[in-house]
């Protein structure tokens, strides 16, 4: 195989290997944002589904309640190894481009072809690096799974919950506001409006106490 063959078949890899890479990272980054309200549909039934809004914690000394929003953790610059796939499939094609380009139609000695190619590959791969890092990962975003557990999540009683029946709660959770079946966990009845805690959540029902009994 000639230099220039060599160049030729880099370049042919390194950009195929990009094209893949940047479908693959197009379908993972952007089909969540469609597919997401199905996925948490899922992740809240099995879990009880919701980010704490409120975690409850009983002792011999009283109960106290804390709210906070969804925890999300965004990915920078610093996650992002400078040496990674698409960083080196970009070197590649970018190597491979510039070296046939050198070979093809410049004469040039064999070092030379590969020093000059070389640097082009870095550049190439260092522009890949800055989008990655600047512009991608930023809004790539994680919720952290303890976020969506059910119990102790703060409510209040959008539909009556008669004595020993069902009822309904409306609470927050990921910036919006949700819903569930609900039962009072000591039989009692909960007028509307009541503010209840999860204190268990079991085959998509919500057993909710009164807050402020929970406070004493």
């Amino acid at each position: 195989m000639t230099l220039s063959g060599f160049f030729l078949l880099c370049f042919a890899m390194g950009f195929l290997l990009s094209l893949i890479t940047f479908a693959l990272g197009s379908f993972r980054l952007h089909l969540p944002h469609r597919l997401g309200a199905t996925g948490a549909g899922h992740a809240m039934a099995n879990t009880g589904g919701h980010a704490h809004v409120a975690h409850v914690h009983a002792s011999a000394h009283g109960v106290h309640a804390a709210r906070g929003g969804a925890r999300v953790s965004s990915k920078s610059a610093s996650s992002v190894s400078p040496v990674n796939f698409m960083t080196i499939t970009a070197f590649l094609a970018w190597f491979g481009g510039i070296g046939y380009l050198v070979t093809r139609y410049y004469p040039a000695t064999a070092a030379l072809a590969v020093a000059v190619a070389s640097g082009g590959g870095i550049f190439g791969a260092s522009i890949v690096f800055v989008f990655l890092a600047k512009v991608l990962l930023p809004h790539e975003s994680q919720l952290d799974p303890a976020d969506y557990e059910m119990v102790g999540t703060l409510a209040t009683v959008s539909a009556a919950i008669r004595e020993g029946g069902t009822g309904e709660i409306q609470f927050s959770k990921g910036g919006a506001r949700r819903s569930s079946s609900a039962r009072s966990e000591d039989g009692r009845p909960l007028e509307k409006g009541s503010e209840v805690v999860v204190e268990r959540y079991e085959s998509g029902i919500a057993y909710v106490r009164r807050f402020d009994e929970m406070l004493g």
